[in-house]
Formats: structure tokens, C-alpha cells, sequence
């Protein structure tokens, strides 16, 4: 008996000592990154969840009404329960513009040419007032509540980043901050794996990213035969972390984000 007490307590001490030398060798908080997600084909979408949960970090998500991995839509009620899951985590979440919609040009008399991705017009490119345009975002806030009984945060992404001044001004007027990503914020999961494997992907974002950066990819992406998650995102998380950062959520007073396109 006392010697099963002995043994007790030194595997007490040694696993306090594990604990403790871990938690020594994390550096402390002193830089802020802002990990976003666009919803994508969402092929990725519950181990990305995973990771964020795994890691206790949170992340904002920006949702659109895509064709996902498995013929559904990514705002159908097959996934109201991830929706739901990531909504009682913490995470924040804002408009994608509900049938992923792509700025084309300026229109005439401050309207703006677009083309759905995806609903019943999709690849059409039609003129959008400030209604148009308004109901287009708030579509998703509408469906986000009905799926889990909260808002959006008041921010939006356009697909690809494409924008432009008039564009923003409407986003704006219906109460919607434009969130983009900043240079080094682009992650890459796009992009061919050939020409982009994920090992060069993941040394450029964990030595680019610097303190304010929103960085962006997506839940799932059709071109790409080697996922970027979960491939790189848990390894870039840690990489972060040993250089300091923590992980915010937006919306938040920043600098560094900027529209481009994809």
C-alpha cells in the first residue's frame, strides 16, 4: 500500500513537471492575428472546428449560401448543427453576400454590376442598387438567426474581394463594415498544390503574418487535390503561438486589412 503511494505521488510530481515545462516553453501574448474563414465547398469545414476547439482559439467565419462537398448548400438546414456548434463556441460570424455574389464593375447613377455564383440567377451579371445590394448581404444575417437564434456581427466579405468605393459605401449604408485580409493574410489555399504545396504555404503565412494581420482561407476549395487544412492550419496555429500571438475575432478598429482579389 505504501508503496503504491509512492508511486502515486511520483507520477503526480512528474506530470506537474510536464505541465509546468510546457507551459514554460509558451511564450507570452503580445501580437494579435485574426484567422478568418470564407465557407468554401466546406469539405474541411468539421476539421477545421476541430482544430480551432483543440487549440482554444476562435476565429470569424464568413458564410454564403455555396454548394458544398456533398451536393447540399452550406445554409441549409443539414448544416444548421455545425452553424449552431461553432455559434455556441464563441466564434463570430458575418455575410458572404448569400448566393456568393461577384463584383463586376460600377453601374451607372451609384449602382454596381454583379453575378451571382450561385441561386437562380446564377452567372447572370445584373445592375444592384443599395437595396438590391443590402438585401443581398442581410439575406445571411436573416438565415444565420434562424439557425441559431443569433446575429451576425456586422461585417462582410465580399466573394474574391473584389470591390470597389461605391461598393463599400453600400455595405456601409446598411450598417455592414467590409472586412478584407491583409497582404500576408492570404493563406494560399486556393492556389494549386503543384505550384503551392502546403509545406511552402505554411513556411510564408508563419513568416509573413505580423501583429494586426486578417488572414483568410476557406472551409473547403473544389481546385485543390492537397488540402491546405488540415494539413497546414494546426502547425501555422502553433507556429503563431511560439512567436507571440494570440488569436482575435473580429469586428475591430484595424489597419492592416485591405480588398483584393483572390
Amino acid at each position: 500500500m505504501k508503496h503504491a503511494s509512492i508511486i502515486r505521488l511520483a507520477a503526480a510530481l512528474l506530470l506537474g513537471y510536464f505541465v509546468f515545462a510546457a507551459s514554460a516553453q509558451t511564450p507570452s501574448c503580445n501580437k494579435t492575428v485574426y484567422l478568418t474563414f470564407d465557407t468554401g465547398n466546406m469539405s474541411v469545414a468539421h476539421q477545421i472546428a476541430e482544430i480551432l476547439k483543440r487549440q482554444d482559439i476562435k476565429a470569424s467565419f464568413f458564410l454564403s449560401n455555396e454548394k458544398t462537398y456533398r451536393g447540399d448548400f452550406a445554409l441549409e438546414d443539414s448544416w444548421k448543427p455545425f452553424w449552431q456548434q461553432l455559434a455556441k463556441a464563441g466564434h463570430h460570424f458575418g455575410s458572404h453576400t448569400y448566393d456568393h455574389t461577384y463584383f463586376v464593375k460600377d453601374g451607372p447613377r451609384g449602382e454596381v454590376f454583379e453575378r451571382p455564383q450561385f441561386g437562380p440567377k446564377a452567372g447572370m451579371t445584373m445592375l444592384y442598387n443599395e437595396a438590391t445590394m443590402c438585401k443581398e448581404i442581410r439575406r445571411v444575417d436573416q438565415r444565420f438567426q434562424e439557425m441559431t437564434g443569433q446575429p451576425l456581427q456586422r461585417i462582410w466579405r465580399a466573394p474574391g474581394g473584389k470591390t470597389s468605393p461605391t461598393l463599400i459605401r453600400m455595405g456601409d449604408s446598411c450598417g455592414y463594415q467590409h472586412i478584407g485580409w491583409s497582404p500576408a493574410g492570404f493563406l494560399g489555399d486556393e492556389l494549386h498544390s503543384d505550384k503551392h504545396p502546403n509545406s511552402i504555404l505554411l513556411e510564408k503565412a508563419s513568416r509573413d503574418l505580423q501583429d494586426g494581420d486578417i488572414a483568410m482561407a476557406h472551409l473547403g476549395i473544389w481546385s485543390r487535390k492537397d488540402p491546405w487544412a488540415p494539413a497546414v492550419l494546426e502547425r501555422l496555429i502553433v507556429n503563431l503561438k511560439q512567436r507571440g500571438f494570440c488569436f482575435g475575432i473580429l469586428p475591430i478598429a484595424h489597419k492592416n486589412s485591405v480588398d483584393q482579389s483572390k
